[in-house]
Protein backbone atom coordinates (compact mmCIF):
# COMPACT_ATOMS: atom_id res chain seq x y z
CA UNK A 1 0.00 0.00 0.00
CA UNK A 2 1.64 3.42 -0.87
CA UNK A 3 0.24 6.79 0.55
CA UNK A 4 -0.49 9.42 -2.04
CA UNK A 5 -0.52 13.51 -1.08
CA UNK A 6 1.16 16.67 -1.08
CA UNK A 7 4.28 18.51 0.19
CA UNK A 8 3.65 21.83 1.87
CA UNK A 9 5.89 24.52 2.15
CA UNK A 10 5.35 27.52 4.83
CA UNK A 11 8.14 29.81 4.87
CA UNK A 12 9.62 32.96 3.53
CA UNK A 13 9.88 33.83 0.04
CA UNK A 14 13.26 33.77 -0.66
CA UNK A 15 13.67 30.12 0.60
CA UNK A 16 10.13 28.67 -0.39
CA UNK A 17 10.12 29.92 -4.08
CA UNK A 18 11.55 26.54 -5.98
CA UNK A 19 9.18 23.93 -3.99
CA UNK A 20 6.56 24.51 -6.38
CA UNK A 21 8.59 23.76 -9.29
CA UNK A 22 8.34 20.17 -7.70
CA UNK A 23 4.96 19.92 -7.38
CA UNK A 24 4.82 21.25 -3.34
CA UNK A 25 1.79 23.57 -2.04
CA UNK A 26 4.00 26.90 -1.21
CA UNK A 27 2.78 29.44 1.63
CA UNK A 28 4.88 32.02 1.07
CA UNK A 29 4.65 34.00 4.91
CA UNK A 30 6.51 36.78 6.15
CA UNK A 31 4.85 37.44 9.20
CA UNK A 32 4.32 35.00 12.34
CA UNK A 33 0.44 35.65 11.49
CA UNK A 34 0.63 34.39 8.50
CA UNK A 35 2.34 31.53 9.34
CA UNK A 36 0.00 30.04 11.20
CA UNK A 37 -2.84 31.10 9.05
CA UNK A 38 -0.90 28.91 6.62
CA UNK A 39 -0.32 26.14 9.28
CA UNK A 40 -4.43 26.15 9.93
CA UNK A 41 -5.48 26.02 6.13
CA UNK A 42 -3.12 23.32 5.31
CA UNK A 43 -5.19 20.55 2.90
CA UNK A 44 -6.12 17.38 4.09
CA UNK A 45 -4.03 15.46 1.79
CA UNK A 46 -0.81 16.79 2.95
CA UNK A 47 1.77 14.25 4.54
CA UNK A 48 4.05 16.13 4.85
CA UNK A 49 5.06 20.14 5.47
CA UNK A 50 8.57 21.21 5.41
CA UNK A 51 9.35 24.58 7.41
CA UNK A 52 11.69 27.57 6.86
CA UNK A 53 13.63 28.16 10.07
CA UNK A 54 11.94 31.28 11.08
CA UNK A 55 7.86 29.64 10.12
CA UNK A 56 9.00 26.66 12.95
CA UNK A 57 9.86 29.54 15.25
CA UNK A 58 6.63 31.70 14.93
CA UNK A 59 4.65 28.24 15.24
CA UNK A 60 6.45 27.35 18.09
CA UNK A 61 6.17 30.90 19.69
CA UNK A 62 2.33 30.86 18.99
CA UNK A 63 0.05 27.98 19.99
CA UNK A 64 2.21 25.34 18.61
CA UNK A 65 1.62 23.15 16.23
CA UNK A 66 -1.05 20.79 17.24
CA UNK A 67 -2.04 17.80 15.69
CA UNK A 68 -0.60 17.40 12.01
CA UNK A 69 1.79 16.21 9.36
CA UNK A 70 5.01 15.24 9.96
CA UNK A 71 7.37 18.22 9.88
CA UNK A 72 10.94 18.95 8.32
CA UNK A 73 12.83 22.18 9.64
CA UNK A 74 15.19 23.44 6.49
CA UNK A 75 18.80 23.86 8.34
CA UNK A 76 19.22 27.34 8.70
Amino acid sequence: MSAVGTVAVIGEAVKTAGFGLAGAIVFECETPAEVRQAWDALPDDVLTVILSPAADEALRATAGRGSGPPIVVMPS
